[in-house]
C-alpha cells in the first residue's frame, strides 16, 4: 500500500464514518436516549475503515499478505482516530509525514 492510497482510504473512510457517527448520535438524541460517541465511532470505523480498505484490496487485486493486513488494521485505527479527533488535524499531520518521507527519499537519491 502506498502513502497516497492510505491517505485516500483515510480521507474517504473518515468522511463517511464521521457523517455516519453524527447521524447515529442524532438518532439517539431524537429517541431521547444517551449514547457513547467514541464507541459509535469505533464501530463505524471498523465497518467503514476496515470494510473500505478490504474492498479496495479486492477491487484493485492487491494481495493479502502480512504487510497489507497490518495496513488494513492501521487504516481502521486511523479512521477511528480521525472520527474522534477531527479530520483537519489528522489530515494535516498525514500530509506533513508524507512530505517528510518524500524528503528522506530525495536525500537518499542525492547521496
Amino acid at each position: 500500500m502506498t502513502i497516497t492510497m492510505f491517505i485516500s482510504i483515510l480521507t474517504a473512510g473518515s468522511i463517511v464514518s464521521s457523517l455516519l457517527t453524527e447521524a447515529i448520535k442524532q438518532a439517539y438524541r431524537n429517541a431521547g436516549k444517551e449514547s457513547s460517541p467514541n464507541i459509535i465511532a469505533l464501530i463505524n470505523s471498523i465497518v467503514v475503515g476496515g470494510g473500505g480498505t478490504a474492498a479496495t484490496y479486492m477491487l484493485l487485486g492487491i494481495n493479502w499478505n502480512v504487510n497489507n493486513i497490518i495496513c488494513l488494521i492501521g487504516a481502521t485505527l486511523a479512521v477511528w482516530i480521525v472520527c474522534m479527533v477531527g479530520f483537519d488535524k489528522v489530515k494535516q499531520s498525514a500530509i506533513q509525514l508524507a512530505g517528510i518521507a518524500e524528503n528522506m527519499k530525495e536525500e537518499k537519491k542525492d547521496e
